[in-house]
């Protein structure tokens, strides 16, 4: 009989393998595959390359804005350590399902600067809202943009659930109600009565809320400018003519479902809404699953290589996790 823990992490897994099954669905009931592979293979090569290389601009600026995030709190972090810590924990978030990437910065911090778990994780958390908040920008943008395709429900669930992201990480932000919701969770998950992991937690998180997010704001929305500006170099190798505008709006509003516990990097799921959104555009659903396979080749698997040679070169560092006991001090 297997042991609860296994049949979870199976469960888990099983769950993120949904995505690439229902891409398979997709590819299967366009109804003209050749058209697909025809859109793939007659790609033009110098609009990917430079597609591939806008990725380091996107990198250098997510590294800086972490790198920001440590001074705001006194930290001082080496650039070459941050590059290989961050792509590090992004080659590991691609592979393995939830967000494993994130908490390997987190044990960064802790060999590297001996940082205390509680505060690496604010820094980590609130360096994912700017990505979250900043998304949903892009997102709200993106549903006006496409007001005319979308039906009238399809607009009440996509504002309906951007209210709902960016309403639930303010539980956190707001003094008293964290502490009462999650407090006698964490006292009895981290055998700390006191709960002083948690206290340190908030209190890091909530200092950076203010000044370090002048700086953040705009490096978040010049990564995702840097992100669309490849969507939009990849749709023009396919030959698509469609405008920036277009791009960007797609491309927010798929990244959005592609946050949902079905796949790993939004594999299906992106390729799907482009299926059905292709159409109204005037162009083939085989074209809009060709783009989203292109789009997911540069922005994701470009960035995945990057981390490989990251994690051979300084391979992270992995100890054990009875340093949580630390944080009880």
């Amino acid at each position: 009989m297997k042991h609860p823990a296994t049949r979870r992490r199976w469960l888990r897994l099983s769950i993120r393998l949904l995505g690439p099954l229902l891409l398979a669905v997709v590819v299967l009931k366009i109804g003209d595959p050749e058209q697909l592979w025809e859109s793939l293979k007659n790609a033009r090569l110098g609009s990917l390359l430079a597609a591939v290389l806008l990725i380091l601009p996107v990198i250098h600026l997510k590294v800086e804005r972490w790198r920001m995030l440590l001074r705001a709190r006194g930290h001082r972090y080496p650039l070459t350590r941050a590059y290989q810590a961050f792509l590090a924990s992004v080659y590991l978030g691609m592979l393995t399902p939830g967000r494993v990437g994130d908490a390997l910065r987190v044990q960064y911090l802790r060999h590297d600067m001996d940082m205390p778990y509680s505060e690496g994780l604010a820094i980590s958390v609130m360096d994912r809202l700017c990505d979250v908040y900043g998304l949903l920008a892009f997102v709200a943008f993106g549903v006006a943009h496409f007001a005319t395709v979308l039906t009238g429900q399809v607009m009440a669930i996509a504002w309906a659930s951007m209210a709902v992201i960016a309403l639930s990480p303010l539980v956190l932000l707001l003094p008293g109600l964290a502490e009462r919701l999650m407090g006698r969770i964490y006292g009895r998950i981290a055998r700390d009565p006191e709960r002083r992991g948690l206290d340190r937690f908030l209190e890091a998180l909530r200092s950076l809320v203010g000044k370090a997010l002048l700086v953040t704001v705009p490096l978040t929305v010049a990564s995702f400018l840097c992100n669309y500006a490849q969507g939009w170099l990849a749709s023009g190798s396919l030959g698509l003519g469609l405008s920036f505008v277009d791009v960007m709006s797609m491309l927010a509003v798929t990244s959005l479902l592609g946050l949902m516990p079905i796949s790993i990097s939004g594999v299906g799921v992106r390729e799907l809404v482009l299926a059905l959104l292709f159409p109204a555009l005037g162009l083939a659903a085989s074209q809009g699953v060709a783009f989203g396979l292109v789009v997911f080749a540069v922005l994701y698997l470009t960035p995945v290589l990057l981390g490989f040679v990251a994690w051979q070169i300084a391979p992270p560092p992995i100890e054990l996790q009875g340093e949580l006991q630390d944080e009880q001090r």
